[in-house]
């Protein structure tokens, strides 16, 4: 534990800090867009638009954090169903993928946090409520299968994307269109989560727990799902990284095929 902490402890920071930045993003977006008195909801009165807005928003966000040198770094997860899917696919050493997930809860409690100081009670508003992800009005079943869903969808792309080198570069732009289309479209049925540390920091800040088991459960069922297919499928790609965009000069503490890859593609 402490060698792990010794020699890694700046990618659980840049996890820690990138995970609350993204909480951030997430709770100043949602206040902007949802809260009755903020202008932007009043020039907005379609759901789908705020909806449409919201997923670019968090696209941008998110695509931002995975090229920077923090995402380049730390392989740019920010969410612990994309840590403990790599720790099955056995890219993620144990204590790695434990302080990942403690940094990413952490972080994203602290960020959240920090914007409700910020706006006070307007980030909790009824109309806001913390961006929680809760059940729409399909209920917890289909909350739980839309999620599951949309986690299997992300993960399979994800690993279609960062195991072939020619493909990795581009996994932070096609993780930020599925978002966009994600919370447009899927966030009606579970108020589209993906991410069990982004929705304990709304549901903790917003005191607002209704079936948060299935943002716990869902979107790591999924995740493993996706990641025991593309296993059985993709024999001609193994799985080289748990670095989301590994095209670049950052160290990397996984364990790590992926300039073997590089190097086997370029001799082609």
């Amino acid at each position: 534990m402490w060698t792990a902490l010794r020699h890694h402890g700046p990618e659980y920071l840049i996890e820690g800090v990138g995970t609350g930045v993204l909480l951030v993003a997430v709770g100043l977006f949602a206040t902007l867009l949802e809260h009755p008195s903020s202008p932007v909801h009043g020039a907005l009165p379609w759901p789908w638009l705020r909806r449409l807005l919201m997923g670019l928003a968090m696209a941008a966000t998110v695509s931002a954090l995975v090229y920077s040198p923090w995402g380049r770094r730390s392989g740019g997860h920010f969410n612990p169903a994309l840590t403990l899917t790599f720790l099955r696919l056995s890219r993620v050493a144990p204590w790695d993928a434990a302080f990942y997930v403690l940094a990413q809860f952490v972080g994203a409690v602290t960020g959240l946090g920090l914007v409700r100081l910020a706006l006070g009670a307007a980030l909790t508003h009824p109309g806001v409520h913390a961006a929680a992800t809760v059940p729409g009005p399909h209920g917890v079943p289909a909350a739980f299968v839309a999620e599951a869903l949309i986690a299997f969808l992300l993960m399979t792309t994800v690993l279609g994307f960062t195991n072939r080198p020619q493909l990795n570069r581009y996994t932070g732009l096609v993780v930020a269109t599925l978002l966009v289309v994600y919370i447009t479209f899927e966030a009606p049925w579970s108020g589209m989560s993906l991410n069990p540390a982004r929705s304990f920091a709304s549901a903790m800040v917003g005191w607002l727990w209704s079936g948060i088991w299935i943002y716990f459960t869902a979107p790591v069922f999924g995740m493993l799902v996706a990641a025991e297919v593309y296993r059985r499928l993709a024999r001609a790609h193994p799985v080289l990284c748990a670095k989301l965009h590994h095209d670049n000069h950052e160290r990397c503490i996984f364990v790590c095929d992926y300039p073997r890859a590089l190097d086997e593609a370029s001799r082609r």
